[in-house]
């Protein structure tokens, strides 16, 4: 018997189709990336002349260190390091604005406590930046003042994957999340685990609730109910942690993406 997948689960339930999202995972493989394809912490771009962006948010470990009181921008601010960045050619589904071709996710690679709209969060601090190819120059980011280990990661090249993905039980109505885990007994295995919100690094699809149940994720500025744009998975780069070991989530507004990112650990 062949193992279940999503698409024959949609076969067998028709009415599971309307919540296929299109998705990318991303496969992080631990070589040298280049700076013209889509890396994990790979070779710094940023346009020519601009500088480069800051965290002068507090965290919870600032009380601890011995330097001398100054202002808070000068005690506080900390350089963000390059996480992720994307082309559109690898992730054409994601809500790429007019005229850009290139996401660029940075963080404070430091635990923040603060974030404002998030509730009960522990970890970094994140900024997404859509950009134009044609508008980056290679720069070399300047070391981040304090940082935790766990937050800096391996320099990996990506081998995206085009994927349809369904979301886990907890956003189904109950008559589709009976029929969904019907279908996965027959065959076998469990919905939630093997057909439902693909693991590792992935732009897009679904988020899954693995450690809470639902908690909707609402846009700080306008109170749009936001969608997931990017799952950071612990140890799909064998040097990146966040949370208890989980995932990281990041979330959108639909109505504005510059709109404050939504954040959820799990």
């Amino acid at each position: 018997m062949t193992d279940p997948t999503p698409a024959g689960l949609v076969d067998a339930v028709p009415a599971l189709a309307s919540y296929l999202r299109p998705a990318t995972l991303l496969h992080p493989e631990a070589k040298a990336p280049t700076a013209h394809g889509s890396s994990l912490g790979g070779p710094a771009l940023w346009p020519d002349g601009a500088p480069w962006p800051h965290c002068t948010a507090g965290h919870p470990d600032d009380a601890y260190e011995d330097a001398a009181p100054r202002d808070r921008e000068t005690t506080t601010a900390v350089a963000l390091v390059p996480v992720l960045r994307v082309r559109a050619a690898d992730a054409p589904h994601l809500p790429w604005p007019d005229g850009a071709d290139v996401l660029q996710v940075l963080w404070c690679p430091n635990d923040h406590d603060d974030i404002q709209g998030e509730r009960y969060y522990y970890g970094p601090a994140v900024e997404l930046h859509w950009q134009r190819a044609d508008g980056l120059a290679p720069r070399t980011p300047p070391r981040p003042r304090r940082s935790d280990d766990e937050y800096l990661p391996t320099p990996c090249v990506l081998r995206p994957e085009q994927i349809r993905d369904l979301p886990d039980r907890d956003e189904l109505p109950g008559e589709l999340r009976s029929a969904a885990e019907e279908f996965a007994e027959r065959n076998g295995t469990e919905y939630h685990r093997d057909l439902a919100c693909a693991g590792g690094w992935k732009l897009g699809g679904w988020p899954s609730w693995r450690s809470t149940d639902l908690i909707p994720v609402d846009c700080g500025a306008c109170g749009a109910r936001m969608r997931h744009l990017l799952t950071v998975e612990s140890g799909d780069d064998p040097d990146v942690s966040v949370g208890r070991h989980g995932e990281l989530h990041v979330f959108v507004c639909p109505q504005d993406l510059g709109h404050p990112v939504g954040l959820d650990l799990q």
